[in-house]
């Protein structure tokens, strides 16, 4: 029998309005918990990288303050707070990860880990990796234990990734690994590291490629930090001689490594581009501008000129948050990421690029200083790189051309 119209809109408005209860007593049990147990310094933004805590199983910590945070987030399974509460996650639905991501963001509560583990490699065990790779490798990232380090390029493979040539080859009870390497993010520091490898020689250039795991605490794993144009070392080059990768280390199906890698940069470009939000809070810049230049009689920007561009840049990076808000809450809501990670990653180097160049413009002279407190002339020279890893800013191009904006081949 059909219902009334009325009643099914009241039976709706009843369970909605129980939903918003719900998520209103966790919004405040949240509040009171994280004001109960974030340590006041980890409210602070972050200086530099060695403000980060990124686990392993040698990890660093600067304080004490960040073993206290990383500890008692872990407890609360807050450190991936939407993975199933079985591979150390805390279970949450997606509209409470966005509440307490909110309310972290309210207080300036720093991460209390970073890991590439919880923003790339996680997602595609989640959805490609078997129960025993799931229960095997999720829980340790969630606890710190394990740092992830990612081998995709090659020197002759970058934005044509499919090109590797690093094989993997049955070697009886494992596989033996054997190729290079390189742009592999902190890879001297890595304990695991997950490698694109190609297991059928023959096949096809997108075909015949697979992800497998490598723990890196082995002799036929070897890294050479690459010394960048900012100074910084945390780029590596990784070798892998007669390396062993066990049989069920491969994620996915063997020789379809291809649609995994795919899946898992679309997270890597979501990371990559959001950094420019995370670095904007880190040192916002007006605040930085003004420090530099002054203000005049009213409270504002003495250069006129810079103050178009500051607050040009300033709404640019306000409205490009709300659009990784709106792209996360409809990944979130089944529809995926998909093509729109290219769009983000593209605009969030770019934009991290032009916060920078006026930084620097602010500072003058003094911005060159290499000895600098803050950084500024190393951290500038770093954003070069980032319209380069993790795609080039003229393949996301080419990805939103096709992907998004359906325009036709040249």
């Amino acid at each position: 029998m059909q219902q009334h119209p009325d009643a099914v809109l009241s039976r709706w408005s009843n369970k909605f309005e129980t939903i918003m209860t719900d998520l209103n007593t966790f919004r405040r049990e949240t509040q009171a918990w994280l004001e109960s147990n974030c340590p006041s310094a980890m409210c602070q933004p972050l200086r530099d990288e060695d403000d980060s805590v990124w686990g392993g199983r040698q990890p660093t910590f600067k304080n004490d303050e960040q073993i206290v945070w990383l500890d008692r987030m872990v407890e609360k399974r807050w450190t991936a707070p939407e993975w199933p509460v079985e591979y150390g996650g805390g279970g949450l639905s997606k509209a409470q990860g966005k509440i307490l991501r909110e309310e972290m963001k309210a207080i300036s509560a720093r991460p209390p880990l970073m890991s590439f583990g919880i923003w790339m490699l996680g997602p595609a065990l989640l959805k490609y990796g078997t129960a025993a790779q799931k229960k095997t490798h999720l829980p340790p990232i969630t606890r710190g234990e394990i740092r992830w380090a990612q081998g995709y390029s090659e020197p002759n493979s970058g934005s044509d990734l499919a090109s590797l040539s690093t094989r993997c080859e049955h070697n009886g009870d494992h596989y033996l690994i054997n190729g290079q390497k390189i742009w592999t993010s902190f890879g001297h520091k890595g304990d695991w590291i997950f490698v694109l490898v190609r297991t059928d020689f023959e096949a096809a250039k997108h075909d015949g490629i697979s992800l497998v795991l490598v723990d890196m605490a082995q002799p036929g794993v070897t890294t050479r930090p690459i010394k960048l144009l900012s100074g910084a070392s945390h780029f590596c080059e990784t070798f892998f001689d007669d390396a062993r990768c066990e049989l069920d280390n491969v994620v996915g199906e063997l020789n379809q490594g291809w649609t995994v890698a795919k899946y898992l940069l679309t997270h890597e470009r979501e990371m990559i581009g959001g950094s420019a939000i995370s670095r904007a809070a880190m040192r916002p810049l007006s605040e930085f501008v003004a420090q530099q230049v002054g203000l005049n009689e009213f409270g504002v920007l003495l250069d006129s000129v810079l103050r178009t561009d500051v607050a040009r840049t300033e709404i640019d990076a306000l409205a490009f948050l709300w659009t990784t808000e709106r792209v996360a809450d409809e990944a979130k809501a089944g529809q995926g990421i998909g093509a729109m990670s290219a769009m983000l990653k593209y605009y969030g180097t770019e934009l991290n690029k032009r916060r920078y160049e006026l930084m620097m413009y602010s500072a003058g002279h003094d911005a060159l200083a290499l000895d600098r407190e803050d950084h500024l002339v190393r951290d500038w020279l770093r954003t070069k790189g980032n319209s380069i890893e993790g795609g080039t800013s003229e393949v996301q191009l080419n990805i939103v051309a096709k992907r998004i904006l359906g325009l036709p081949s040249v």
